[in-house]
């Protein structure tokens, strides 16, 4: 029953949304919670800045791998394949009917429905795991991008040689830390709308400086310094073995850029909980694969220009971010300006990803104490310029103390990145392909060794595949890193 707000009190026992009722008709959907107000703008919004990670940098590294034949049919396959698993996970979110049956919230929800057993599990594994290593490895990535800023303006003022241009890194974590405990205290995935926008806006910004500064190298416009006349090499197969690279690293390094490439499209960890802000007219699941089409397409759009374009500007030795990569650091500015918008886009995709690890631990506490005001207690501040904002302890302590552990590990495991790529792949295959198609099979009721179903699991095994050898790609450089790591070490 809605209670009114005493104008005395500093907390209520109930979220705000449930006290502002007045008519329930109006302000409530058809489970009881409050209307969203998702649409297909926020909903691709969302796609995109989960999607285009700050990993676009390195895809001409990967197209450089695997040569012009290769690079992009594997970039092309990928997008259809991410988006056609997509669009059957988009039927998932309601059951058993796909626009008036049940909603599940999460992709937990969605395997508990669909397939039930020990899969829930499972799938909580590999998805949460994925997301908290997606924070620490982003983290990781900001303060090297706020660090490359610092870079730039050092080697423009004291020259290219500098010896004093190396700022260590972990100040610049510390502030993405403190940053992100601010965004943390947003409630949930449907206030998070303006930063995703704000988030995608500077992923395009950044890729469109890339592909820019890409065209211009390879057309020799950039300063002589640069060595921007002398044309990069290029192959059909990419990196040349005997030239290169060993035979053993190509093979390795195929396989690491496979992965690679297959993994920048994934956004299967966060496509229910974004799918879960949309507004329930028009259904859900059409808005959704609409928001689908838009990200992937735009996305493979960048993917592809930033991959090909920085392919034919480096060559077989395309660094693996080609912003930073030699010979860019002229135009300084517009470097700096880039490394911003990259620093920014990653601060609202850590909130895309960090906020269902929020949901899923504020929810257990909830079931798990539902008598504690620490837990369930809204608390009403007024803040200068924004209004009421209601702050919840258990959101406040709980959030503040993840975004501190992922800093702290992020100082510790400056490698982490490779360890994010073996997460990737452990991930990729299970919510990306397999539970998807699974869900289909079970909800279509596909009779076996059918047609339909001998294809989806062909195309399961494949992505299977995929996801071995990237896995296996992902521990060799591991162990690489491993061997050479000193904690606390400052590499640049």
């Amino acid at each position: 029953m809605a209670r009114d707000l005493n104008t005395n009190t500093l907390f209520v026992e109930q979220a705000p949304e449930t006290i502002e009722k007045g008519d329930a008709g109006k302000n409530l959907d058809d489970d009881g919670r409050p209307k969203r107000t998702g649409t297909l703008v926020t909903a691709s919004a969302h796609i995109i800045t989960a999607v285009i990670g700050s990993g676009v940098l390195s895809l001409a590294w990967a197209i450089a791998q695997l040569g012009w034949v290769a690079g992009p049919i594997v970039l092309i396959v990928f997008s259809f394949i991410t988006y056609f698993t997509s669009t059957i996970l988009a039927d998932c979110y309601r059951s058993p009917d796909p626009i008036t049956g049940k909603r599940n919230y999460t992709y937990m929800d969605v395997v508990r429905a669909n397939l039930g057993g020990v899969k829930v599990q499972l799938c909580g594994i590999a998805q949460y795991g994925n997301l908290i290593g997606v924070t620490i490895g982003y983290t990781i990535t900001a303060s090297i991008s706020m660090v490359a800023v610092r870079r730039s303006n050092c080697f423009h003022k004291h020259g290219h040689e500098a010896t004093t241009c190396n700022p260590s890194n972990y100040p610049f974590m510390i502030i993405f830390a403190c940053i992100q405990i601010v965004l943390s205290q947003i409630p949930n995935f449907h206030k998070l709308s303006w930063l995703s926008i704000l988030a995608a806006v500077m992923s395009f910004t950044y890729a469109s400086i890339g592909v820019g500064l890409s065209i211009a190298r390879v057309a020799g416009m950039m300063d002589k310094h640069e060595g921007g006349g002398a044309r990069a090499r290029t192959t059909l197969t990419g990196v040349t073995v005997g030239v290169d690279v060993s035979s053993s690293e190509k093979v390795w390094r195929t396989f690491e850029s496979i992965g690679d490439i297959a993994f920048a499209y994934a956004y299967s960890n966060v496509l229910v909980e974004i799918q879960d802000t949309l507004k329930s007219s028009p259904a859900e699941n059409k808005v959704m694969k609409k928001a689908t089409f838009v990200g992937i397409s735009t996305t493979t759009l960048f993917y592809v220009a930033c991959g090909c374009f920085g392919y034919a500007a480096f060559g077989n030795n395309a660094p693996g971010n080609f912003l930073t990569g030699f010979g860019f650091y002229e135009p300084f500015w517009m470097i700096d300006f880039a490394n911003v918008c990259i620093a920014i886009h990653l601060i609202g995709a850590y909130q895309v990803f960090c906020q269902p690890v929020f949901g899923f631990v504020e929810k257990w506490c909830n079931k798990r104490w539902p008598e504690s005001k620490f837990i369930t207690s809204e608390h009403c501040i007024d803040v200068p310029l924004y209004g009421i904002y209601y702050l919840n302890l258990l959101r406040l302590v709980w959030r503040t103390i993840y975004v501190i552990i992922t800093a702290v590990i992020a100082m510790i495991f400056p490698f982490f990145n490779d360890i994010l790529g073996f997460l990737g792949a452990a991930s990729f295959w299970p919510l990306t392909v397999y539970f998807p198609i699974e869900m289909h099979i079970a909800r279509s009721k596909i009779p076996k060794f059918s047609f339909t179903w001998t294809w989806l699991k062909i195309l399961s095994w494949a992505c299977l595949m995929v996801s071995a050898v990237a896995a296996a790609g992902s521990i060799q450089g591991l162990i690489k890193q491993i061997q050479k790591y000193k904690p606390f070490e400052t590499n640049q």
